[in-house]
């Protein structure tokens, strides 16, 4: 299946890279955006209660805990998709340009592996998961499937 190319600032490494490979590019700036996020949240919601209360003092105990988890779970698609983002070349990948070389010397790149689906159904898992890290915030989709499309890429 051909791959639409882009003109972008950097080289392109995978168009669609695997769920356990964008997680293991994650760099430290990525932790610390997940970090911030499941921070703020809640931050946020105790710096509105404090504003203009809408229950009994000491009463924010389960809604903190809700938000922090709310936050987490945003903090970690925002750095999956600033992960996705260096695959795709749209950001500065140095790092993963060089990682992704190391991986592929060694002959273990994820999501590129055997795969036990037919040609069909790796087109269509391809087709479902590519560029779905752009609308994460309505439906996160990952792609988990190993196939053999991967558009332009450095590794290959």
């Amino acid at each position: 299946m051909p791959q639409k190319e882009f003109e972008t600032a950097y080289p392109p490494i995978d168009a669609d890279p695997h769920f356990r490979r964008v997680v293991r590019y994650f760099r430290p700036s990525d932790y610390y955006a997940m970090a911030g996020a499941t921070v703020a949240f809640p931050g946020a919601l105790y710096l509105m209660e404090n504003a203009d209360p809408a229950r009994g003092k000491g009463k924010l105990g389960a809604a903190m805990k809700l938000s922090a988890f709310l936050g987490l779970c945003g903090g970690f698609l925002y750095a999956y998709q600033r992960s996705t983002f260096r695959f795709w070349g749209w950001t500065e990948n140095e790092r993963e340009q060089s990682m992704a070389q190391a991986e592929a010397a060694s002959g273990n790149v994820i999501g590129q592996g055997k795969s036990s689906l037919t040609k069909e159904m790796q087109g269509a898992a391809y087709r479902n998961s590519i560029f779905s890290q752009l609308n994460l915030a309505v439906l996160p989709w990952f792609n988990v499937v190993d196939h053999e499309y991967h558009g332009t890429q450095q590794t290959q």
